[in-house]
């Protein structure tokens, strides 16, 4: 029995467990869900009900897509996604902690600011600004965050950052952050990506 990943194609936790899932070459079987009709077997497996999810054949359910990545990167890691190098790796785990707590909160706002009405939009912009200018610094002096090539931190923040552009691409494609930019724009065409997002 294959492993069943429950997944919402836009959702950008499930987009980089999908990511590291194709990457990895592991067979799974896709569920797409309705995040306004959760399935009920998403939801017995995992209560909290967001995706994704993944149920093993042995019984095990993974509710992280962080913990899906290295579940599926611990199989077969053929781009060396996990380095071997322990500087490296907090490295990562940094840039990543970072984007799931402090840019997230701000990408929230920005994108949904009605919800958050004390600031208009352009204020929760700015505050996300200071983490798109830190990941522009680090991709102009090496060609992606972590070093020379994609990795771990690059696919676990990118889907985030595809979020973040798509309120106001027009403004983000006129700002400084250019490497930051073609970065985006490479990844986004990619093959690995295209693939996952097939609908």
């Amino acid at each position: 029995m294959k492993p069943i990943l429950f997944t919402f194609r836009r959702c950008p936790y499930a987009i980089r467990a999908r990511l590291a899932v194709k990457v990895s070459g592991v067979e799974v079987e896709m569920h797409e869900v309705s995040l306004r009709n959760k399935p009920q077997a998403m939801l017995d497996l995992s209560p909290k009900g967001t995706v994704p999810v993944l149920a093993l054949a042995d019984g095990a359910v993974l509710e992280q897509s962080l913990d899906i990545m290295q579940w599926a990167l611990a199989h077969s890691d053929p781009e060396q996604w996990l380095s071997t190098d322990p500087d490296t790796m907090r490295q990562a785990q940094e840039l990543i902690a970072q984007n799931d707590g402090v840019f997230k909160g701000f990408l929230d706002r920005y994108k949904y600011p009605e919800r958050f009405p004390e600031y208009p939009a352009t204020h929760y912009r700015a505050q996300g600004e200071a983490v798109l200018a830190q990941l522009d610094g680090h991709i102009a002096a090496r060609g992606f965050l972590n070093g020379n090539k994609r990795s771990l931190a690059d696919m676990a923040i990118f889907p985030f950052v595809r979020q973040f552009v798509a309120v106001d691409a027009e403004w983000f494609y006129a700002s400084r952050y250019q490497s930051l930019a073609g970065w985006l724009d490479g990844l986004l065409a990619s093959p690995l990506f295209q693939s996952v997002m097939q609908k």
